[in-house]
């Protein structure tokens, strides 16, 4: 594919691509955790009235200290940042105010529709049940989709309920997860330490919403590599495929022309590019957490574009807004000065995106139309 030259410039908030303010088109996330999304002022106040001791005093050194302690190169010293931020979301009121200000900030940055990734089974130590949990953060999130209604922005936020990968919780969750999803929750995962804890060890879970047709996404080839990605599209019966990126794995460059490099896939890489299985790709976390360095430490080394070019369904997230010190705005914006994107090809991902979502079809019909609309004009 030829490229146009390079037009993404500016700060995450300032970035243009063609002309266009990037924060200003319509986008969808799919892959955003709630407890790496706190703003860091929110941590802040929130630890001070629970006495818990925080890495710094002000909002922005706390910030600094999420940023810098997660870039690290390792997700194990990643994840252990979101001790700070699981601590201060222990009762209903905290868990309301987060979800309600993780729609505004995601409204703020021209997200149209979200889904929001978390694991009730770690907010229970201030007396929660699994159920007050989930619906704490429910009246959050439809607190701050009214409130971003009143201010001119239309957005919906569906929740993704985790279960810990290390635990024995899954299938509690599976069924808490079943319980809400007339209300609030649109699909199940499996987050925490991927490498060596496989879905095969959560098969009571994944049999019972395969039973009840519940939709399931996998976090899978971040950590760990091609028999994870196997795993859970196998056991977990996986519709998308939480981060993905070590897919790339399974490409062999076999000869380059010029510009042209040939590929050869291998039997899964071919499965999950043909039957356009999702591919919810977290740049800036996967530099972070050294989850691309097979291919290099840097934007211009992320197999995205190799991905995207072959046919894959790419889509961008954030992962972890707070850690990654990043917005979906920023992500779409070093991918472009990276790859040279242009808007065609941004609106590409945020169809891949809405077409990945948990909505009925023809929600995401409407979806894809409002998409479409919004980089018309």
């Amino acid at each position: 594919m030829s490229r146009p030259p390079k037009k993404a410039r500016g700060s995450r908030h300032e970035a243009l691509i063609d002309g266009v303010p990037v924060r200003s088109l319509p986008k969808v996330s799919l892959h955003d955790h709630l407890d790496g999304g706190v703003r860091a002022a929110t941590v802040l106040e929130l630890a001070r009235e629970r006495g818990i001791e925080t890495p710094a005093d002000t909002a922005g050194a706390l910030a600094d200290w999420f940023a810098e302690t997660a870039e690290s190169d390792s997700l194990e010293d990643y994840l252990a940042t979101f001790d700070l931020t699981i601590a201060v979301m222990q009762t209903a009121e905290a868990l309301t105010r987060i979800a309600r200000e993780y729609v505004l900030d995601l409204a703020n940055d021209g997200v149209i529709y979200g889904e929001v990734r978390w694991a009730p089974e770690q907010h229970l130590e201030g007396g929660l049940t699994l159920d007050e949990a989930v619906q704490a953060v429910q009246d959050g999130l439809e607190e701050g989709e009214d409130e971003a209604e009143d201010g001119g922005h239309s957005i919906r936020v569906g929740q993704i309920l985790s279960a810990m990968r290390q635990s024995d919780r899954s299938a509690e969750i599976a069924r808490l997860a079943l319980e809400f999803r007339d209300a609030g929750v649109v699909a199940f995962d499996l987050a925490g330490p991927e490498d060596g804890f496989p879905p095969s060890r959560h098969a009571e879970a994944l049999d019972l919403l395969a039973r009840e047709f519940f939709p399931v996404t996998l976090h899978a080839g971040e950590a760990a590599g091609l028999d994870s990605i196997r795993g859970a599209l196998l056991d977990g019966r996986a519709l998308r495929l939480g981060h993905g990126v070590r897919i790339a794995e399974d490409l062999e460059e076999i000869e380059t022309e010029g510009d042209e490099v040939h590929v050869q896939f291998g039997e899964l890489a071919r499965w999950v590019r043909d039957r356009e299985i999702p591919l919810e790709l977290s740049p800036s976390s996967n530099l972070g957490t050294g989850a691309i360095a097979a291919w290099g430490t840097t934007m211009e080394d992320h197999p995205f574009d190799l991905l995207y070019q072959l046919g894959f369904c790419v889509t961008v997230n954030t992962d972890n807004r707070l850690m990654s010190r990043t917005t979906l705005t920023r992500e779409i914006s070093r991918l472009a000065e990276a790859f040279d994107y242009d808007l065609d090809d941004v609106e590409q991902f945020q169809i891949n995106a809405a077409s990945a979502t948990f909505l009925p079809v023809e929600q995401r019909e409407e979806l894809i139309d409002l998409i479409s609309e919004g980089f018309d004009r």
